[in-house]
């Protein structure tokens, strides 16, 4: 295990030009806050957890307070391997190092992610912002939003879930599918009527976010060994 662990090591640096300066890139247009570089910091995170390895370099982003979720997905068709976040806000660097890893290996949906899973991944990163109290469990826009629910289950337990904006679209469900969905992904048990949605209390948030490959982190970090200007 040592030898393996010495090897990777090895590989790690020379991938990464661990002993250069990390290498600061123009900020994406259409982009406000979020930046590629947080999604390559990710995997970095990721790959040293992994293999037990140094954490690594601060990374050239900036370490802002904002609230964000990391998330996972594996293979052609994208499937979900791990998301989790915090709607506290958190400095980017220390809550992105801090997702990347809880969200890969403590998604209690999901097996941890594994060495052999880690050349199949994507990341994304996702910060959230402009949060508004809703009138009523319909009031967002599919698309736009992602929601937060507040709701009492069926043994009077105050429970809450969220989805992020992508997530409606993606299932192609509508606001009602939506909401039932994370009623039950948040854990209640009972029948879902109108009765229950409409005890709702709903925030709705907007998000700034980024995908990377594999396959991108792996052109990043050859760039970044050969010291790019």
């Amino acid at each position: 295990m040592a030898g393996s662990s010495s090897r990777h090591e090895g590989e790690w640096k020379e991938r990464n030009g661990h002993h250069r300066s990390p290498r600061h890139s123009e900020p994406s247009s259409g982009f406000k806050i979020i930046k590629p570089e947080m999604c390559y910091y990710c995997f970095d995170v990721l790959y040293c957890h992994l293999f037990n390895l140094q954490s690594p370099l601060v990374p050239p982003f900036c370490n802002d307070l904002y609230p964000l979720f990391v998330t996972w997905n594996i293979g052609k068709d994208k499937r979900l391997r791990g998301c989790i976040g915090t709607f506290s806000e958190m400095q980017l660097h220390s809550g992105l190092r801090e997702y990347a890893i809880t969200s890969a290996t403590r998604d209690s949906r999901f097996a941890p992610i594994s060495q052999e899973e880690f050349a199949l991944l994507q990341v994304s990163v996702s910060i959230l912002c402009f949060f508004e109290d809703g009138e009523d469990y319909l009031d967002w826009e599919i698309g736009k939003h992602g929601i937060r629910i507040e709701f009492t289950s069926e043994r009077g337990s105050k429970k809450t879930a969220t989805y992020l904006p992508e997530v409606a679209s993606e299932q192609g469900w509508d606001k009602i599918q939506t909401i039932d969905s994370l009623l039950r992904k948040g854990g209640f048990k009972g029948q879902v009527n109108s009765e229950v949605r409409k005890q709702i209390r709903l925030v709705r948030y907007q998000s700034e976010k980024i995908s990377v490959s594999y396959q991108d982190y792996l052109h990043h970090c050859r760039n970044r060994s050969q010291g790019e200007h």
